[in-house]
């Protein structure tokens, strides 16, 4: 496999081994190789994971890494993707998968981390997991039976990804020299405010306060921050706070 940057598939708690060595295949068959795993549920290493992924496409099992919470496993990527076939009443902006990986492309190609996220096989990943991502990827299918299984959906994002054969020339991101902001950084820059507004009664009624919450996570990752402007946001908070004291 080409040792060239691509983008990393994170499978959210993923529930059956099969599932995720048949990933795994889909993977490898379109040269991706960075998987990661968010507190699979039955454990890992996971057995019925080897034995479907069937030779080579063990070594994508070998290098992936599990982490307990979606915060960690996306902490250091620039931009994700969250693979959802329905609506989540979230804003953001919608891909096909062609358009998906052929923006991942042009970010990797400017030195960008992307990562697709892949929900859990019963349901698909909850709106929670969605107000993580910078977009949605969608596949046109049939709205009578949207459904498409874990495999499938890797299977035809990877597809998509190796599609995009021509080389890409580097795009300058137009922000006058910033540092794109790491999704670590802007998980606590959420954290930051989440705290200050919960300490100054922001999330009332009690009711309410969970949507609000979320609204908010939604709105800090769609924002194409940078660096200096996840700093300046916190160091606003901050004197603020300063002054009311």
């Amino acid at each position: 496999m080409s040792a060239a940057p691509k983008p990393v598939f994170i499978l959210v708690r993923p529930q059956m081994g099969e599932n995720i060595g048949a990933a795994a295949r889909a993977m490898l068959n379109f040269g991706l190789d960075t998987m990661r795993l968010v507190d699979p549920r039955d454990g890992w290493p996971n057995p019925r994971a080897v034995a479907m992924a069937s030779g080579a496409a063990g070594q994508v099992l070998d290098r992936a890494a599990v982490f307990p919470t979606l915060p960690e496993a996306i902490g250091d990527l620039d931009f994700v993707f969250a693979t959802t076939a329905r609506s989540r009443e979230l804003t953001k902006p919608i891909y096909s998968p062609e358009e998906a990986m052929a923006e991942a492309r042009l970010r990797i190609a400017r030195g960008e981390r992307v990562g697709v996220m892949f929900g859990p096989e019963r349901a698909g990943l909850e709106n929670e997991d969605v107000s993580r991502a910078n977009a949605i990827i969608t596949v046109p299918v049939n709205p009578d039976f949207p459904s498409l299984n874990l495999g499938q959906a890797v299977l035809l994002t990877g597809y998509e990804w190796i599609r995009q054969t021509e080389p890409v020339t580097p795009v300058q991101p137009g922000l006058a020299g910033g540092e794109p902001a790491s999704r670590i950084e802007i998980e606590k820059l959420g954290d930051h405010y989440e705290e200050r507004l919960e300490e100054a009664g922001f999330f009332f009624p009690e009711t309410k306060a969970a949507g609000m919450k979320l609204n908010l996570r939604n709105m800090w990752s769609r924002m194409g921050m940078t660096r200096a402007d996840v700093q300046m946001l916190h160091g606003m908070l901050r004197q603020l706070l300063r002054n009311r004291g």
